[in-house]
């Protein structure tokens, strides 16, 4: 099943295509870019321990030195890893929709969007050796379709200190109608909000402390009982509204029973979708904001996508990159097995992280074993292709997959560290920006 969902998200042909098409100062000659994401295919599923091991394996297969490997793999340009992740979810979509559709709001699709910053890499690269704090490669805005479970973009940014509104800004370019984007407070600005309503698409945001500026609030609606609190909603009137639009954007305020970890007793939200689509239902559909963040998770702890080893941005964010491609592949599998075996075992929750141990301990000797032209192959029909899935994934044995329910951990107390070493760190890219402007 893994290799039929992979051979259908990212062929080699169809990766060296998106790489010809999106590249900008690199260019293919011995070593083909599909070789490149394979070996770090290997290391984000676990088959391999780093990208050195990996093409150490492959001995004279490899048609390139070591060194001339890791200059590709520094060079990748962040449009082009971009373009993976779009046009992989593109690629996938068409299997999903052969499953029961599952939509949170009729008629409108859901995209939620948050940051996620690599943690701190070893200090291999000359220029970082010296530095006492640590060494951030990089972050990436991210954006998760919590609907069919799939993330269908992401942006890539080399420079860690980089503000993520930035790369916001160049996500909502590809903002449609009918689209509802979720985001937490950090987004909510003024441009990033026109500028979706100026696509039509609408949003559901977190109120932020400042901005944007407010003209005039209108008076509370009367207030609902939901499962979390009690919801009321007033139109509100930006300060600078932009020329020529029109604003009916609403203020959506949840009195919580239960105050949030960070001591906060209510959750104000903006929105502008429209009136029909009641304050509850705003109010319930910000909670799937929280999905992304479990992806987050399971991106750290089932796929190594947070390779330490590799501490240049372009290629950190490549092994970040190739973990959220394995992903979307994961979660694939994962909704034909629970659908596969949803009469007999209806509450199945497939464990992401049983489905990577299966699939690493199986895809090993699997292409030890066979040779790539027994490998089996993706169909060019997506109902074909999800008619075969779903008879391998009738094959499984639900209980071996399913998630292990576990009581939450116990809050401890952390030991002591002063401030400045906590807080201490710096950016790669602007480190080896400046070793290279002193070079003689």
């Amino acid at each position: 099943m893994a290799r039929l969902a992979l051979d259908r998200a990212m062929p080699a042909s169809w990766i060296d295509e998106v790489f010809l098409a999106h590249r900008q100062r690199q260019y293919p000659r011995e070593l083909l870019f599909s070789s490149v994401v394979e070996l770090m295919l290997l290391v984000t599923l676990g088959l391999r321990p780093s990208l050195h091991a990996a093409a150490r394996k492959l001995g004279e297969r490899l048609p390139v030195s070591l060194a001339a490997l890791y200059a590709k793999v520094q060079r990748t340009e962040p449009a082009v890893l971009r373009a993976l992740v779009q046009g992989s979810a593109e690629r996938l979509v068409p299997l999903v929709q052969c499953l029961p559709e599952r939509q949170s709001l009729a008629g409108w699709q859901l995209r939620v969007f948050d940051g996620n910053h690599l943690p701190a890499s070893e200090k291999r690269l000359g220029p970082l050796r010296g530095l006492r704090g640590a060494a951030l490669p990089g972050h990436t805005l991210v954006v998760y379709d919590p609907d069919s479970a799939l993330v269908c973009d992401i942006v890539a940014c080399e420079d860690a200190h980089q503000s993520e509104r930035t790369g916001a800004a160049a996500l909502i370019e590809r903002a449609q109608p009918q689209q509802v984007w979720i985001g937490d407070r950090h987004f909510c600005t003024q441009a990033l909000l026109q500028g979706l309503a100026g696509r039509g698409a609408g949003f559901i945001v977190r109120e932020h402390t400042h901005h944007p500026q407010l003209r005039a609030l209108r008076p509370w609606g009367t207030s609902t009982n939901i499962e979390t609190g009690q919801v009321r909603e007033q139109p509100i009137e930006l300060a600078e509204p932009h020329e020529g639009a029109l604003q009916h954007w609403r203020r959506i305020e949840i009195a919580l029973h239960a105050p949030t970890e960070s001591g906060d007793e209510a959750i104000v939200l903006w929105s502008n979708l429209p009136a029909e689509i009641d304050a509850a239902t705003i109010a319930q559909l910000y909670r799937k904001r929280w999905r992304i963040e479990g992806m987050f998770g399971r991106l750290e702890s089932v796929l190594h996508s947070e390779i330490k080893t590799l501490g240049h941005p372009r290629a950190a964010l490549l092994g970040f990159t190739v973990a959220v491609l394995a992903y979307n592949v994961l979660a694939l599998l994962k909704q034909f097995i629970e659908h596969a075996h949803r009469h007999s075992h209806p509450q199945l929750d497939v464990s992401t992280y049983h489905l990577a141990v299966d699939i690493a301990s199986d895809y090993g000797p699997m292409l030890r074993m066979l040779p790539p032209e027994h490998w089996p192959r993706a169909d060019d029909d997506p109902r074909q292709l999800a008619d075969r899935l779903m008879l391998l994934a009738s094959r499984l044995s639900p209980r071996q997959l399913a998630t292990s329910r576990r009581k939450p951990k116990l809050a401890q107390a952390k030991g002591y560290v002063d401030g400045a070493i906590a807080r201490s760190h710096v950016s790669t890219a602007r480190i080896l920006k400046q070793a290279s402007a002193k070079r003689p």
